[in-house]
């Protein structure tokens, strides 16, 4: 029996699904199908790649994955550069002259002009290419940079930060498509994990890092420092960083090589609308986007942003606590994110793979939600932790148990959001570029609003009582916007699978035998 036919036996999708396999496969030309065999060794691959070496599903795995770090680091600038300055909040505070609190706009300014940005970048990128893009995004952040470091007014360093968040922007919300456009489907989430933690990690890894260097030669030398790995991240992404935007343009004669490095060109020749730039917004009529947004956005502002932007008023206040050693609170949200992204990056992809064995061909986006259960529940959890022990500890005497709770929260939301962003993408694989834009605007827009209403929440509450604000929120957000017994595309006209491949509540023994299933995969390769 052929690859084709088996392939269409044994899959259980509809009439559409069916032809487009057969099409996909069955019908390709011969040295087509040599060529997979020999590139690939399967034909079971989904998207079909095309025969050109420029085609980024054709590339080796090494080139990949090399692209998708430079890509993955660029995100992480874009939070690392908007938190690195929160160690040095006191500092800033009293060169520039202001309080405090409107040194914490400097941050908050940031995160909302990363969510909007991309809404420019993202059509220009669609027709340029992904590369021009970034060298221009890290060139001109690197220029803004500088004018933060030569600032010495709250105006000029806002401004700059302004424009700083402008240009960083573009990787932050394009790594969706980057990833969609490189890597199969049967291992996106591993690697959609690997940007999204990226994005995570940036906002605990700037004021780690830069605690030490505001510590020893001054909160200046931050920007000075950003500006640097701007200039350096140029550098590589100049010489490791080809193009993935591959529209398969057979006017075009260039080399392999000349097409992914040195050709500055229109690679998509339709008209650039101005409905292009509000595109993304559009997605709000589908729910498998709309809801997994606005869950993770719920957990986002609690478990990255409240606990790393209230670290100084809380924390360094009550123990006292110098630049270096503030820095050093931001440990439990690093290795919190870094524990989750197993479980939602290869777990998930093993997770799926393993019921599709069970049922004989690829279960629905939706199971993939099972397992943001855990994020949630985690996450709650360690958000009660934090603010329960913060308030219980003893004024000027540091207690780890505080960090340990941001470490539990960082954990929850990685999970939930490689989970969430995965399904959203895996819904909506063709226009994987505006979710990952509408997911970012809507993450940003709740992060920047966060900082305004905290201190008053805990004002007027109680730092420890504010936890139960917390669990309410997440929990209640989570009961409207997703259950995987509810089918969430059934209103969407992109649906990608017919009805009776929603999951049901009688799925719930069958998740729990997956459960089994891949404990039992993971444990049998070990030997005691």
């Amino acid at each position: 029996m052929e690859e084709w036919e088996y392939l269409i036996m044994s899959a259980k999708f509809s009439d559409e699904k069916i032809e487009d396999l057969n099409l996909a496969t069955h019908e390709l030309p011969e040295l087509h199908r040599e060529y997979l065999w020999q590139r690939h060794g399967t034909l079971d691959l989904d998207p079909i790649p095309s025969m050109d070496p420029a085609d980024p599903y054709n590339w080796p795995g090494w080139k990949k994955v090399a692209n998708l770090c430079l890509v993955a680091f660029h995100a992480c600038m874009g939070t690392l550069t908007a938190a690195a300055i929160i160690c040095a909040y006191e500092e800033i505070s009293q060169d520039l002259e202001v309080s405090l609190q409107r040194v914490s706009y400097l941050t908050s300014l940031q995160i909302a002009i990363l969510g909007v940005a991309p809404l420019f970048w993202k059509p220009l990128s669609h027709r340029v290419g992904r590369r021009p893009i970034f060298l221009l995004s890290l060139m001109l952040s690197g220029v803004g940079n500088v004018g933060c470091a030569v600032s010495h007014s709250y105006a000029a360093m806002a401004a700059c930060r302004a424009l700083v968040a402008f240009f960083i922007s573009p990787a932050m919300a394009l790594g969706s498509a980057v990833v969609t456009e490189t890597f199969f489907q049967r291992e996106r989430a591993r690697y959609m994990g690997i940007w999204t933690v990226m994005v995570t990690l940036g906002v605990p890894v700037g004021p780690f890092l830069f605690g030490f260097v505001a510590q020893r030669v001054g909160y200046r030398w931050i920007y000075w420092v950003l500006a640097l790995t701007n200039a350096g991240e140029f550098l590589l992404y100049l010489v490791f960083g080809p193009e993935t935007r591959y529209v398969g343009d057979e006017t075009d004669t260039g080399s392999s090589f000349q097409r992914q490095y040195l050709s500055i060109r229109r690679i998509d020749r339709t008209p650039l609308t101005v409905s292009e730039f509000v595109h993304p917004l559009t997605l709000v009529r589908y729910p498998s986007v709309l809801l997994s947004a606005i869950a993770y956005a719920m957990v986002f502002v609690f478990a990255s942003v409240m606990n790393s932007v209230e670290v100084p008023q809380l924390l360094q206040q009550k123990f006292g606590l110098d630049v270096q050693q503030l820095g050093l609170q931001f440990l439990g949200l690093i290795i919190g994110s870094l524990l989750g992204e197993q479980l939602g990056g290869i777990l998930s992809d093993v997770w799926m793979n393993v019921r599709a064995r069970r049922i004989g061909h690829p279960p629905a986006p939706e199971y993939r939600l099972w397992l943001s259960y855990v994020g949630f529940l985690v996450t709650i959890a360690g958000m009660v932790v934090f603010l329960v022990c913060t308030e219980q500890a003893t004024q000027g005497h540091w207690t780890v148990t505080p960090v340990v709770g941001t470490g539990i929260a960082a954990f929850g939301n990685q999970v939930v959001t490689t989970v969430l962003t995965t399904y959203a993408v895996d819904t909506h694989a063709q226009d994987s570029g505006s979710v990952g834009v509408f997911i970012n605007l809507v993450r940003s827009t709740w992060g920047f609003l966060g900082p305004f209403w905290f201190p008053d929440l805990f004002d007027a509450v109680g730092i420890a009582n504010s936890s139960g604000v917390v669990t309410a929120l997440i929990v209640g957000n989570q009961i409207k916007s997703h259950n995987p017994t509810i089918p969430l595309r059934q209103t969407d006209d992109s649906a990608i699978l017919p009805k009776q491949e929603w999951i049901d509540p009688n799925t719930v023994p069958l998740c729990v035998e997956s459960a089994i299933s891949l404990l039992h995969d993971l444990l049998v390769p070990i030997r005691l």
